[in-house]
């Protein structure tokens, strides 16, 4: 006997992208309708295990002089060890959430549900990252090549320009929201973690801009002796945090909403995803 399911399947076993597409809408919905206590909780998580991509990047890349090309790209797949946590793991991270735009277009959710996510899960994802900072301090971790690093990085973030913060903000959650949106497409962990690698190893290689990544990276690159200032901080979130809506909300969502307008509603236990 055939078997529908299977008949439905292309040859890479992956969901197709008008699947994705209502997939990513009704995931909008379910994060939408998430208690504060269990959102607060999960972004809290995704702050951290952001912070812990950023630390295995920092020990990648550390002592490597010149920083060349291929060294960059090793530490940005170290990197993406804290998108790997995310999506595996289930927890709420604000850029990846951009996509919720989806929903909200569709009328799926409102303007007051899709702010309500993005401030709770945004404030959380800063306590988690801000935490992990303070631990790794306490570790030692801030000694030799790995201090001098950590310096550098966020000495570095802070002489960007505000246009230039901007604009590697929308090209980073551009290619972040196209991971998030790819791990749609796998129907095994394995799938989710290697289609998250590339697009998240390129954004890092290529120097753009992640909000959830710099409130790590600014206090810890404090903490290590690097001069940043409380103005200097909000003087690179801001912009990197509105380029981060834009590129994810208004470039990736918004853009695959026009290429699949007319989806039929796919109803499926998304718990964990």
């Amino acid at each position: 006997m055939t078997n529908p399911t299977k008949d439905r399947r292309n040859s890479l076993d992956a969901y197709r992208p008008a699947e994705i597409a209502s997939l990513v809408k009704d995931v909008g919905v379910t994060k939408a309708a998430l208690g504060l206590q269990p959102l607060l909780i999960r972004a809290i998580l995704a702050g951290a295990f952001i912070a812990f991509g950023c630390l295995f990047y920092i020990a990648t890349i550390s002592g490597a002089t010149p920083l060349i090309g291929v060294v960059r790209f090793v530490g940005g797949i170290a990197f993406s060890l804290g998108l790997v946590l995310v999506i595996v793991g289930g927890a709420e991270l604000f850029t990846g959430n951009a996509l919720m735009v989806m929903a909200l277009v569709d009328r799926r959710i409102g303007l007051a549900a899709l702010l309500r996510n993005w401030g709770w899960v945004f404030v959380g994802n800063a306590v988690g990252a801000g935490l992990i900072a303070a631990l790794a301090a306490m570790a030692g971790l801030l000694e030799g090549d790995f201090g001098a690093t950590a310096r550098n990085i966020a000495s570095t973030k802070l002489a960007l320009s505000p246009t230039e913060a901007f604009a590697r903000g929308i090209l980073c959650n551009a290619l972040v929201c196209l991971a998030v949106w790819l791990t749609f497409s796998a129907r095994t962990a394995a799938g989710k973690t290697i289609v998250i690698v590339l697009p998240i190893a390129g954004f890092v290689a290529l120097g753009f801009e992640h909000s959830v990544a710099n409130f790590f990276m600014l206090p810890f690159g404090a903490l290590a002796g690097a001069e940043v200032m409380v103005a200097g901080i909000l003087g690179n979130l801001v912009p990197v945090t509105l380029g981060n809506i834009v590129g994810g909300g208004g470039g990736v969502a918004l853009a695959y909403r026009l290429a699949y307008p007319a989806i039929a509603d796919k109803r499926q236990d998304l718990e964990g995803v």
